[in-house]
């Protein structure tokens, strides 16, 4: 019931009130001290956050909003600023147990600063006009409504360089896993309840795959996290997979975004690639890098990495053959540790976008190393093969809040309902 009412809250408000910004100069709260607190998942400072774009109840608005930054590590360990939504609800909590902490990890927004969830976040949708037209929404509003509506506390992150000084690392295993972790560690310290709150992870696509590497990752990087369970919705587990399958997709330029996220850990890498990119695809990444998925979408619709070589070959294809581009790709593949918690993954069978057979790899691989894993085929039938948008968010809107939902799982597994072994359907 209490899920029914939450969904019912957000199917007749997603929406309501929305306000379009038009563009100003990234907030200074982006820009971090020039000394971090040592610790993983320390707050460095917040700052109040109105909630236009919610729904309101009869007691209230369901959440108070905070601008929040915490500290987390990069891939090599050292320490780094990102900002998140932190939403302390207002309400009672709704479910069993303690009221917990529900961490989002959204999907993929782009790689410019502007792009980070929490710009769009207090107004549902933001257009920019310098440096130039843009746009950017607030994909987790379905999401964190429900949440804060059952009465969790929320924490949605905005990821390593976006909104912050950097270059965003799209779908790095590494730094997406430590940036969902100590954002449960932030929301924790600032609520004033303790590692043992106990905290779920949601997430889809980009933010699936965020879930997933934080769920195999938590053992060893946050060993003192009460972590019930995760959603993996759609992950983005094996990129040499999803490089393949998007080049040449409504959204292929995404795949510049992860490009420009490896090149910058992998410096062995950036060589290989500068040999086989021609200058004009050079300078094509570095406009990626300043834009949104909004952008990528109006503004190189089924983009091509051949536009990018010096040969017109692929560079998906270029990087089959890079033995560089083989070690980052295998480091950065989610499947390696075993979780601890349950983990639903969900998959559409169909998913034009996020391959379904790396999806089930990654369930099959965590059932090989003996974690609780349920994994769900989503059989929406192919539309717009390419479109992205019916394919790959069909699944999305079905498995996290349709019947027999991730919602529910969750509560289950917060209601410490016993789950055993594997189930991939």
């Amino acid at each position: 019931m209490a899920v029914a009412v939450a969904c019912a809250a957000v199917g007749a408000g997603v929406g309501v009130g929305a306000k379009e910004a038009q563009a100003t100069p990234m907030s200074a709260f982006y820009t971090p001290p020039a000394h971090l607190p040592a610790e993983p998942g320390s707050v460095v400072k917040t700052q109040p956050m109105t909630l236009f774009a919610t729904v309101p109840t009869e007691k209230g608005w369901p959440g108070k909003a905070q601008h929040l930054m915490y500290t987390t590590r990069l891939q090599d360990g050292s320490p780094v600023a990102v900002t998140g939504t932190y939403i302390e609800a207002t309400g009672p909590w709704l479910g069993a147990g303690e009221r917990p902490t529900v961490v989002i990890a959204p999907g993929v927004s782009g790689q410019a600063d502007r792009c980070a969830m929490s710009v769009a976040f207090s107004t549902g949708l933001t257009l920019f006009t310098d440096p130039s037209p843009g746009i950017s929404a607030n994909q987790e509003l379905p999401s964190s409504a429900v949440w804060s509506g059952l009465g969790a506390r929320v924490v949605v992150v905005d990821y390593v360089g976006l909104g912050t000084p950097g270059i965003h690392t799209f779908a790095n295993r590494i730094e997406g896993a430590h940036a969902v972790l100590d954002a449960a560690r932030a929301a924790n310290r600032l609520a004033g309840t303790g590692p043992d709150t106990p905290v779920v992870l949601w997430g889809y696509s980009q933010g699936g795959g965020a879930t997933a590497a934080a769920s195999e990752s938590a053992p060893d990087y946050a060993p003192e996290l009460n972590l019930k369970g995760t959603w993996a919705g759609g992950p983005v587990a094996d990129l040499s997979a999803i490089l393949e399958k998007i080049d040449g997709a409504l959204i292929g330029g995404v795949v510049g975004f992860a490009i420009n996220g490896m090149l910058a850990r992998y410096p062995e890498l950036r060589t290989a690639v500068d040999r086989v990119t021609s200058p004009a695809g050079l300078a094509l990444l570095d406009e990626l890098s300043e834009e949104c998925i909004g952008d990528v979408i109006t503004k190189h619709p089924f983009f091509q990495t051949r536009s990018l070589t010096v040969d017109g070959r692929p560079l998906t294809e270029h990087l089959a053959t890079m033995p560089e581009a083989d070690r980052a790709l295998a480091e950065l593949r989610v499947g390696g540790l075993r979780p601890a918690a349950p983990v639903l993954i969900t998959s559409g069978l169909n998913d034009d976008t996020v391959p379904y057979n790396q999806a089930r790899r990654l369930a099959e691989d965590w059932c090989g190393l003996g974690a609780t894993v349920t994994f769900r085929t989503n059989e929406l039938p192919p539309i717009l093969p390419g479109a992205t948008i019916p394919a790959h968010f069909g699944p999305e809107i079905i498995d996290g809040f349709g019947p027999d939902n991730a919602i529910t799982y969750l509560l289950d597994r917060l209601a410490d309902k016993p789950i055993a072994g594997c189930a991939i359907d």
